[in-house]
């Protein structure tokens, strides 16, 4: 159990948060899939990216890690190897899906399983395209989740129409593409993170964009080259919102991640009356990345809506938002967020359970939530549901806070953010 106080202090200064998870796990997979050595800078060592690493060295790939940066020795789109045991991808469902998609197109069988959150993850998301393309692959409890048997096959290039805004289930087929034997496309109810795309596009994929479209065709070989990761927008949320709710707090985080597939996070705090702006905004290898400037506004939060197609830009921080619209003025609601209920625990209810514990006024529907802010939250010991962003949510919960909050299971932390504490340690 981890307990922590009320911040004593404004909090002050620069910090960098880890490199971004998304663009780590593609990194590996796709300088795996090249020839020549992918080196990878800022590289998110936390245990969901390792998990992808573990995969792909029983896959046969040689990867070099140091402290500086992580070298991928990839010896080609159709080097891999058959593994001698099942592929475990842990907590991670980036790794499942994606690497689903590669695999169904290899020349030998796979069995493909994570932890207890994974086999109840839905992967029918992806069995459904993936058979479309003629790939052979299996549910193991004939469940619709992990274990996956997947048994190489031959892939048809297809257009699929798919039901979720996922850039999972959106990988999963464009890497499967990769392999068919004529061009893929994948359209979107609304555009889910481009990670894929654009670094694809760097490994010399022949694939375009247009609209909520995106189109691969089949590639002879990709060709490495270097990845600067930038830091993850995801994890800089939670020091965005630390430094709107603790009084005169001005944090500045170096080298964010800004692509707009992901940034819906500054526009909600905009739109709640948060003072936060862009600085040095730049681009590196095809991202946007911008030092993110953010000012105590605590006493200026006020409630929003958000739904549409700003969703699927931050589905991954709702747990954040949640907790700032508890300590602002007035009602938000938050609609089209169904894909909450199969992260790595249902978020919609864990919010609803844990931030009434603490005072907050919530209610939760079924795409999502309403809650009232009533500007303060007392103490209290959360559970995490062993998932890493309601843990560090209830963690910057705590920093403004009338008690202490203890959280339940932190460990989980490590599977994104592993000196989470040490950087909140580091501004307190």
């Amino acid at each position: 159990m981890k307990e922590i106080t009320p911040a004593s202090k404004p909090l002050k200064g620069e910090i960098y948060v880890p490199g971004d998870k998304s663009i780590s796990h593609r990194a590996i997979m796709f300088g795996s899939l090249s020839k020549g050595d992918t080196r990878i800078r800022n590289f998110l060592m936390a245990d969901d990216c390792l998990s992808t690493i573990d995969c792909f060295r029983k896959l046969g790939v040689q990867i070099d890690v140091s402290p500086d940066n992580i070298i991928v020795h990839g010896n080609g789109l159709h080097s891999l190897k058959a593994p001698t045991e099942t592929l475990y991808t842990g907590n991670s469902g980036t790794t499942t899906r994606l690497i689903s998609g590669i695999l169904a197109a290899q020349s030998f069988n796979t069995r493909l399983t994570g932890d207890a959150s994974i086999e109840k993850r839905p992967m029918k998301r992806i069995i459904t395209p993936l058979s479309l393309m003629g790939a052979d692959i299996k549910s193991e409890k004939d469940n619709g989740c992990a274990p996956l048997l997947i048994n190489g096959k031959k892939l048809n290039g297809i257009s699929y129409d798919s039901p979720v805004a996922s850039a999972q289930v959106k990988s999963s087929i464009l890497l499967a593409g990769l392999y068919a034997d004529g061009i893929t496309s994948v359209t979107e109810p609304a555009l889910s993170r481009n990670h894929t795309e654009l670094m694809l596009k760097g490994f010399g994929a022949d694939i375009t964009s247009e609209g909520l479209t995106a189109s691969i065709k089949p590639a002879k070989e990709l060709h490495a080259c270097d990845i600067n990761v930038p830091s993850d927008i995801s994890s800089a949320a939670y020091f965005i919102a630390a430094a709107l709710l603790v009084k005169d707090s001005e944090l500045i985080i170096k080298n964010t991640g800004i692509n707009p597939t992901r940034a819906g996070i500054i526009k909600a705090v905009k739109d709640m009356g948060g003072d936060i702006e862009l600085l040095n905004i730049r681009k590196e290898g095809g991202e946007e990345c911008a030092d993110i400037l953010v000012k105590y506004s605590k006493d200026k939060l006020h409630g929003i809506t958000l739904e549409g197609d700003i969703i699927p830009t931050l589905i991954d921080e709702i747990p954040m938002i949640a907790i700032l619209a508890a300590y602002a003025e007035g009602e938000t609601v938050i609609k089209d967020a169904a894909e909450l209920h199969v992260k790595e625990c249902d978020r919609i209810a864990a919010m609803d359970s844990e931030l009434k514990k603490i005072g907050g006024d919530i209610t939760a529907t079924e795409d999502g939530m309403i809650i009232n802010g009533t500007g303060h939250l007392s103490g209290g010991d959360i559970e995490s549901m062993n998932d890493h962003r309601i843990a560090m949510s209830f963690a910057i919960a705590a920093l403004a806070a009338d008690k202490n909050i203890r959280i339940e299971n932190d460990d989980c932390i490590t599977i994104s953010y592993p000196d989470f504490f040490d950087t909140l340690k580091n501004i307190l």
